[in-house]
């Protein structure tokens, strides 16, 4: 497994006439978040953008998978919209250049996922919260399982694919050895990271 964010040049030969997936940590831009953060996460997306840009080296993007999108056409950019402004600036990029945005979720595992954590939100009692994380556990396994089978089954050849998603949903992941998977981490998410962890020490987050 390749990492973009260690590697400045990937070797090119190496991945010639394979199936590959560039992996992307999807970081979301909050409306009221502090400027600190806003400034970090629009580093993030563009240093995102210029990293995909030199991995295409090794094979350009084909197929654009991104979580949380069940539609197709105009209707899964506008929803990109309501989810990751930045991050459509980069998809739209790629769709420009012929790559294709595919629906990765499927609406009857996704819509009772989302259900399943929504109510983990509002629970109040341990019993309760434990009885209701069983069915959430289900459904999240659903779902990676799902997310897994669209992707294998739309790269193909020597295509290389791109996938959006929270880093804790992707390292669940288990694809088959013959796909090559980079993870593009550059500098600006470590920052993040390190960002939201002092937040949270202090009590801020």
């Amino acid at each position: 497994m390749a990492e973009l964010g260690r590697i400045e040049r990937p070797a090119v030969e190496a991945y010639t006439g394979k199936r590959k997936l560039y992996c992307v940590p999807n970081v979301l831009p909050f409306k009221d978040a502090p400027d600190e953060y806003k400034g970090l996460v629009e580093k993030y997306w563009n240093e995102v953008a210029e990293h995909i840009d030199r991995l295409e080296a090794a094979g350009k993007v084909n197929k654009i998978f991104f979580e949380g999108i069940i539609a197709e056409g105009e209707e899964a950019f506008e929803a990109l919209a309501s989810i990751n402004e930045q991050a459509l600036t980069i998809v739209k990029k790629k769709v420009g250049e012929g790559a294709a945005l595919l629906p990765l979720e499927r609406e009857e595992i996704f819509a009772p996922f989302i259900d399943w954590a929504n109510c983990l939100n509002i629970v109040r009692t341990q019993e309760v919260f434990d009885k209701l994380f069983a069915f959430y556990k289900e459904a999240a396994e659903r779902r990676i399982q799902a997310i897994q089978q669209v992707i294998e089954d739309n790269i193909a050849g020597s295509e290389a694919g791109l996938l959006i998603i929270r880093d804790d949903d992707r390292m669940k992941l288990q694809f088959n050895k013959e796909l090559e998977v980079f993870l593009v981490t550059p500098p600006a998410y470590d920052d993040i990271i390190t960002w939201v962890r002092e937040r949270m020490q202090e009590g801020q987050a």
